[in-house]
């Protein structure tokens, strides 16, 4: 295996050409993309599909209008991404777990008027309030009503695109839109990131360009294509590098998913740690033994999870970063059996090629930098609610995150310029305090917030689901480890479950509020 050095050149394409250049380099009639339902495409077929659907969609949509797609990870949804491509029109991937609010608040700041879905999808997850919902508002479009209509005139005409697909698609420029996402909302409200074609493009080939990837090995995505870590690491990096890729609907099937991956024999897991901890668990006998290594994003990996993968498969787990803003990633760690390759845990590994950084000073946080991000994948720049788009000021987007970059380039994670409490004028990392807890509960979820105190001016609560959690047993463990006392929590709540979101990550807003009202309760009582 050879990594091909980062060429920019490259990136200069729409995302429709970039999947006919792996068409080509590749082989049409390469099995390429395969979901749960075993079905398998090639490049050919993907192409194929995509003009006789694009077919339909163009009649009832806009030169360039933008289209909500409210679909699953799946061959469908797939196809979907690359008919619009394919006709000018730009996918806006909806989170159907944000529930009813934003995601009329994603339509609104998009500008959708029409949303993509299928009956089977919307039945299976029992959405039909959602839609009922959505459709006073925009009109739903049902793909199987769409297909029914494709005619026999249809699908000749398809074939004949296929076989000259650059005659035929629509044209574009590299700096035109490719697909708007929305931030995860872990912290607030989600917001509309405007990628350009190049964006994600130059994501996929800085990737391809860090780590090698052999020409057989087999992908494995559960994650959703409303995440970036999902459309980008998870479905368009095989596609457009010529790798196959098996696509789940839901990384929650802690069960079929490792039995699916043996399976199909996949060789490159993409997850977050807290799903990723969940399939090795539940995987029965060498299941995941055909795992070359794992890709873990999102969140912080934890040694529980390094060491359970390695002991019981020999996998290793590669803790990479990112963010949506930068479609996404930013650093991963790479492959130690490969040339020039390292994995240091508890990094997110080295910068990808192209990313250029600037690491400004934080008032009263001495150990770490704000990290600021330029580069060919980071984005033009926020959707406004208006319509119109926030520019990034040089094109430098602020990440939020507080980092340390050692000799060798290895960034860690510190945490969120927003994930520090001030506790009598000294800033006490949240994260910290939810490695303290892990370390005490490792087998459990934690979540640290920040909420006002009269005296010292801040005060940390932990919301954590271990049964016997309490602030003695932190306070022990920091006093045998040398942490500092005062990242102790003073007060923790037990709950039955840390609320997460769709993408795995915890959900933070939610769980402010159930410490506000538990506190609430108590201060009533």
């Amino acid at each position: 295996m050879v990594q091909r050095p980062f060429d920019v050149a490259r990136t200069r394409v729409t995302l429709f050409d970039a999947l006919l250049r792996a068409r080509t380099e590749t082989g049409g009639k390469t099995p390429i993309l395969e979901d749960h339902d075993r079905k398998v495409l090639s490049y050919d077929d993907i192409v194929r599909a995509a003009f006789a659907l694009g077919g339909k969609i163009k009649a009832m949509t806009a030169p360039g209008e933008a289209v909500g797609v409210l679909l699953p990870s799946g061959v469908g949804a797939t196809v979907v991404f690359f008919a619009l491509q394919a006709i000018g029109r730009t996918p806006v991937m909806l989170n159907f777990t944000a529930g009813p609010a934003n995601i009329k608040g994603a339509c609104r700041a998009a500008r959708v008027k029409r949303i993509l879905t299928a009956h089977k999808f919307v039945e299976a997850g029992k959405l039909e309030p959602l839609m009922a919902d959505l459709a006073r508002d925009v009109t739903v479009t049902y793909l199987e009503a769409v297909r029914e209509k494709l005619h026999l005139g249809d699908k000749l005409a398809a074939l004949v695109k296929a076989a000259f697909p650059k005659a035929f698609r629509a044209p574009g420029n590299p700096d035109d839109p490719g697909v708007i996402l929305f931030t995860s909302g872990s912290f607030g409200a989600p917001k509309g990131a405007m990628l350009s074609h190049a964006n994600i493009v130059a994501n996929v080939e800085q990737v391809a360009a860090h780590v090698a990837f052999d020409p057989d090995w087999v992908f494995f995505n559960p994650l959703p294509m409303f995440h970036c870590y999902g459309l980008t690491g998870g479905t368009l990096l095989p596609l457009l590098i010529g790798r196959k890729v098996v696509l789940y609907p839901s990384p929650l099937h802690f069960k079929e998913i490792p039995q699916l991956i043996a399976e199909c024999g996949a060789n490159i897991l993409f997850a977050t740690d807290t799903f990723a901890h969940q399939y090795a668990r539940s995987a029965k006998g060498d299941q995941l033994k055909c795992l070359q290594f794992c890709v873990l994003g999102a969140e912080k990996v934890k040694p529980e999870t390094r060491e359970l993968y390695q002991r019981r498969f020999g996998v290793e787990l590669l803790e990479g970063y990112g963010a949506t803003e930068a479609s996404p990633v930013i650093a991963v760690n790479q492959p130690g059996s490969q040339p020039g390759g390292a994995n240091v845990p508890g990094t997110v590994g080295r910068l990808l090629p192209g990313i250029e950084i600037r690491l400004d000073d934080v008032p009263g946080i001495s150990q770490g930098k704000r990290l600021m991000v330029r580069g060919p994948n980071v984005m033009r720049g926020y959707l406004l609610a208006d319509g119109g788009v926030e520019e990034l000021q040089d094109g430098w987007h602020d990440t939020g995150d507080v980092v340390s970059i050692d000799a060798d380039g290895f960034v860690s994670i510190i945490g969120r310029v927003k994930r520090f409490a001030k506790i009598g004028g000294e800033m006490v990392s949240l994260n910290q305090v939810e490695g303290f807890a892990a370390a005490v509960w490792p087998e459990h979820r934690h979540a640290a917030i920040a909420m006002p105190d009269a005296r010292k001016g801040e005060r940390v609560i932990l919301i954590s689901d271990a049964p016997d959690a309490d602030s003695a047993k932190i306070l022990e463990w920091a006093q045998q480890n040398g942490a500092p006392e005062i990242a102790v929590p003073k007060k923790v709540l037990k709950v039955a479950e840390i609320p997460v979101l769709g993408t795995g990550k915890t959900d933070y807003v939610t769980v402010q509020k159930l410490a506000e009202e538990a506190i609430k309760l108590a201060d009533a009582a």
